[in-house]
């Protein structure tokens, strides 16, 4: 079992994706989900992979859960 403490940097460590506060805002400026039509694990820049972990964090309520919602939300805003 997974005990250690998640945040936004381990989520995109997670995600294999640069980690820092600046990679992450990057990120968000870069990936900006303009349409509600999209569901993030469909969205176009992420690989297979990655969008499995996600859509998998989602439909099992995992530890991840809160904080892939939350990134939802930044590249939506």
């Amino acid at each position: 079992m997974d005990l250690s403490a998640h945040n936004m940097n381990t989520l995109f460590d997670q995600l294999g994706l640069p980690s820092s506060d600046k990679d992450i805002k990057q990120f968000v400026t870069t990936h900006r989900l303009y349409s509600g039509d999209i569901q993030l694990t469909e969205a176009t820049f992420w690989t297979p992979a990655q969008s499995a972990f996600l859509k998998e964090s989602l439909d099992s309520d995992s530890d991840w859960c809160e904080l892939v919602d939350e990134l939802d939300s930044m590249l939506r805003h």
